[in-house]
């Protein structure tokens, strides 16, 4: 019956009867290898260790590039792959990559690390993976686990700004993936989709079609801010589709004072603050107005390798290629920079119900290194910790219960007996 009470006692402590009798070892104790996740498989031989790691690092689609990985202090490159293959595989000796060992009483450990420290492709100067470090250990002759945990910052409050005061109310909202509700929360894992709307109420007006001439992401609200990187530009093209992202606007538009797109999440290279601002310049014209070069929506689609308008006529996407949309080879961003301010502020006065300039952010990213700071002293995993503590107090409390009562049925039915203590 006292073995029993122990099985009780245990699985009250631990949620099963797994972790109260002592591990059993395998016979081949040589070849040890790490169980892992399936984005990491650690293979732990005689004299050396391999590591195989899947391009879908982190479960999200969004393949990792094998230059981006390396093992180790030393930053060991991995074997030469293929494009095609979905796996990236590193195999160094135990001794090798500046892998660092510990001698315990019951097993040697050969510690090292896998790390994915992304780098902007081309010129571009912007991210859509996080830096992760994943920690790998081959222990000797017992086995152990690779794991990564991600970071959780401390949540921060998104704003909306609209710049239009006249009769025309424009706005620029992040919307949930239906796109049926406007997100709760700001918050995003770099690779995700950002579901923005840009839409306009028009009151008494005639119909109108609304349009985004450009869109530029910055760390403040201010569109002119350095460092920047252009999402909409040429009058409407959507460039970022251009590069390793599926951005693109939603066709067809729910209705014609309404343009909806969407846009791959990412970060600035070489900066620690985990947000983004996206700026957007709205523009409208009569509905019935037959859209061209200056007043379109247009989106790269990479299966066919051409441009597409939500509506019109297919060749105004023509000018996207070459950046030729109005002025031959401006951007919307360079001209509105290079406008005098007087100018501007005139074409404003005029033009003001029919163009506005939106501001929706921050877009605050999990993972960066930045949400350290967010967080202030607190560690990431304090939250995990209170918990964990919460529910051994938990346990213990009830396991002291039914000892007791377990004592008591034993004083009342062999009364003649004294119970021995765990000390003898």
């Amino acid at each position: 019956m006292g073995l029993s009470y122990e099985l009780f006692i245990c699985f009250l402590l631990w949620g099963g009867t797994g972790l109260c009798y002592p591990p059993t070892t395998t016979e081949d104790k040589t070849h040890p290898s790490l169980p892992s996740s399936p984005s990491v498989v650690v293979e732990c031989r005689h004299a050396w260790l391999a590591v195989n790691v899947s391009k879908n690092l982190f479960g999200t689609g969004r393949l990792v590039r094998p230059a981006d990985l390396t093992l180790g202090p030393e930053n060991c490159e991995p074997l030469i792959s293929g494009d095609s293959d979905d796996m990236v595989r590193f195999e160094v000796e135990l001794h090798k990559c500046g892998n660092s060992v510990q001698v315990t009483e019951d097993a040697l450990v050969y510690s090292t690390f896998l790390l994915h420290n992304p780098r902007p492709v081309g010129n571009l100067s912007i991210l859509r993976t996080n830096r992760a470090e994943v920690p790998i250990e081959c222990r000797y002759p017992r086995h152990s686990n690779v794991s990564s945990e991600a970071i959780l910052p401390t949540w921060v409050p998104f704003r909306t700004t609209m710049l239009s005061e006249e009769k025309l109310a424009f706005s620029l909202r992040l919307m949930e993936e239906d796109w049926g509700s406007e997100k709760q929360s700001p918050t995003f894992q770099l690779g995700d989709l950002a579901h923005l709307q840009a839409e306009v109420h028009t009151g008494r007006h005639i119909p109108l079609r609304l349009f985004v001439d450009y869109c530029v992401a910055t760390l403040t609200p201010d569109q002119n801010a350095s460092p920047h990187h252009t999402i909409v530009d040429f009058h409407g093209c959507l460039v970022d589709g251009l590069s390793d992202a599926s951005s693109a606007f939603k066709a067809p538009r729910p209705r014609p004072e309404t343009l909806q797109f969407t846009v791959d999440t990412f970060h600035f290279a070489n900066d620690p603050r985990n947000m983004i601002y996206i700026t957007c310049h709205l523009k409208v014209t009569p509905a019935s107005r037959v859209p061209d070069q200056l007043n379109k929506a247009c989106s790269f689609i990479k299966s066919s390798n051409r441009w597409f308008p939500v509506e019109g006529p297919a060749d105004i996407c023509n000018c996207c290629n070459k950046g030729s949309c109005g002025l031959p080879g401006r951007s919307w961003r360079l001209s509105h920079l290079d406008r005098p301010r007087h100018k501007m502020a005139s074409r404003n006065r005029r033009h003001v119900t029919e163009e506005a300039d939106i501001t929706v952010g921050p877009l605050i990213f999990l993972g960066k290194a930045a949400d350290h700071g967010v967080e202030g002293s607190t560690s990431p995993h304090t939250p995990v910790m209170v918990g964990i503590g919460l529910a051994t107090v938990l346990s213990l409390t009830l396991a002291t219960i039914v000892l007791g009562l377990a004592r008591r049925h034993h004083t009342a039915s062999r009364p003649m007996i004294c119970p021995v203590s765990a000390s003898q």
